[in-house]
């Protein structure tokens, strides 16, 4: 799936390519209120909550993409939105990338099948936002979602978030790594993976960005992330895989580097002997972020959407995931929270610091431009 939240400050608490047909009447956004869903930036702006379900509902469909059911309970999320609304939703390649989400946008323009909405690292929504293919539209929770944690024109805007961690089978490693450091060790050798391409996966990016930070580097210096992974490569730790559950249980990969919520989510139900571990020589924590694709087929589906994540019951069906939700603070104060599901977050210590949008920018330039011909 789909670099992650560019904010500034400490956010988190501590506690797919066929023709089809073209689209139908609904692209255009008009439903029969006198309400153009497709470029309205609010939903006070069409008519209230009332007026947007009858709205989605007439559309009856919402396409998403890249969400496997298994990544932050997006499954149960979407079975509950569906059960709520009598909408059904398509999801479109569930094991691709950021970059994925960004090439459907642009591949299937003007398609029925076009993604309505996005989930993506935010050094990917930026890239979105820069080109001019998402639309603004700012949730009726928007003041409860951090100012650096989306875009003030409403193009993007965090979800949900995590840290970095280290997830290792207990029954194939006997000694439990605690570090990048120990990464390096001899007895991890053909063990260590990350989830994909860096230049093209937002959690492989971050794993690298995490590295950095063990290793000397900063949030304005990523390369010393880079030369972390050549080095676990020559050492011959590094397996150059997108790891997954399938590849730890096979033993292909009994070490993997990935956000802690997706370590417990998509590896734990299957891999029962799984340990998680945030790095003690880096703290790095980031969010995915929300989207509406400007050339939705479903727009008003694609707001009913983020209106559902954003509600109490979207964002605890986050936590309900082990992902930690944006809107977690202003629910704690509300009192809306899922206090047991919170309290079965894995601790952590102290803050994260998050990297600036231009950080982010000057990081994903550094990873095009030497993974490959450093890493391989």
């Amino acid at each position: 799936m789909a670099a992650a939240a560019a904010v500034t400050g400490s956010l988190l608490l501590t506690v797919g390519c066929s023709s089809s047909n073209s689209s139908s009447g609904s692209t255009s956004g008009n439903t029969g209120s006198g309400t153009n869903w497709a470029t309205t930036s609010s939903i006070s702006a069409g008519g209230g909550m009332t007026a947007l379900v009858a709205a989605a509902r007439k559309e009856g469909t919402l396409n998403v993409i890249t969400l496997p059911s298994n990544w932050a309970n997006y499954g149960t999320i979407m079975k509950d939105f569906t059960a709520k609304y009598g909408i059904k939703i398509n999801d479109a390649n569930p094991d691709g990338s950021s970059q994925d989400e960004l090439n459907a946008v642009n591949q299937l323009k003007g398609q029925d099948r076009a993604p309505d909405v996005l989930d993506m690292g935010t050094a990917f929504a930026v890239k979105g936002a820069q080109s001019g293919v998402l639309a603004p539209y700012k949730v009726a929770s928007w003041d409860n979602i951090p100012a650096d944690a989306k875009d003030a024109n409403g193009q993007w805007f965090a979800d949900y978030g995590g840290y970095v961690a280290i997830g290792y089978d207990s029954a194939k490693v006997k000694t439990p790594p605690t570090s990048f450091a120990d990464l390096l060790k001899p007895e991890y050798k053909n063990q260590v993976a990350i989830n994909g391409n860096p230049t093209q996966a937002s959690a492989a990016f971050s794993a690298v960005f995490a590295s950095a930070l063990a290793n000397g580097g900063s949030l304005d210096n990523i390369t010393p992330g880079v030369s972390y992974f050549k080095k676990l490569h020559s050492a011959g730790n590094f397996v150059p895989v997108t790891a997954s559950a399938a590849t730890m249980q096979s033993g292909q990969t009994p070490i993997i580097v990935w956000w802690d919520y997706l370590l417990a989510s998509e590896i734990g139900a299957s891999v029962k002997s799984l340990k998680i571990v945030i790095p003690s020589d880096a703290s790095y924590a980031a969010y995915y972020d929300q989207a509406i694709s400007k050339f939705a087929p479903h727009p008003a589906a694609a707001r009913l959407w983020e209106e559902y994540l954003y509600s109490a019951e979207g964002q605890n069906g986050f936590l309900k995931g082990w992902a930690r939700p944006v809107e977690l603070a202003a629910m704690q104060s509300a009192g809306t929270v899922d206090k047991d599901e919170l309290a079965a977050l894995p601790q952590v210590s102290g803050s994260s610091p998050f990297p600036t949008e231009a950080q982010l920018d000057a990081a994903k330039k550094v990873i095009a431009d030497s993974w490959a011909k450093t890493v391989g």
